[in-house]
């Protein structure tokens, strides 16, 4: 038998341990700082997209999708917010005029933001 093989179908290399071959699998190193949205795709990859999220746990790259995914979504999010406030004139002189309303306004922009995001971005 084989000390070592490797599995095209799925772009792995296994060794010989025995009489069993197991993955040759490292640990990530990148740090995960993800944070509301690598949460929530993480938890649709396990629910709903079970074989691509263990392909990214077995290959290492779990914690660089799930960063990059939170990353992206936060600046989206945040463009969004920018110009659903320019377009629906949510300005600083509302938020001097009446603060509850720039407040209730913003909070508005922001619910829809994420909801757009979340569906472009984080469930697909």
């Amino acid at each position: 038998m084989k000390k070592q093989i490797y599995d095209e179908k799925n772009g792995l290399s296994y060794t010989l341990y025995g009489d069993y071959y197991l993955p040759d699998l490292e640990l990530n190193e990148e740090e995960p700082t993800y944070g509301k949205y690598g949460i929530m795709r993480k938890q649709f990859l396990k629910e709903h997209r079970s074989a691509r999220y263990q392909y990214l746990v077995l290959t290492g790259k779990l914690t660089e999708h799930l960063n990059q995914v939170d990353k992206e979504a936060k600046e989206k999010v945040e463009m969004l917010v920018e110009q659903m406030a320019e377009q629906w004139g949510v300005t600083e002189e509302l938020k001097l005029q009446d603060q509850m309303e720039w407040v209730r306004r913003m909070n508005n922009i922001l619910e829809i933001a994420e909801e757009i995001i979340e569906g472009k971005l984080l469930y697909v």
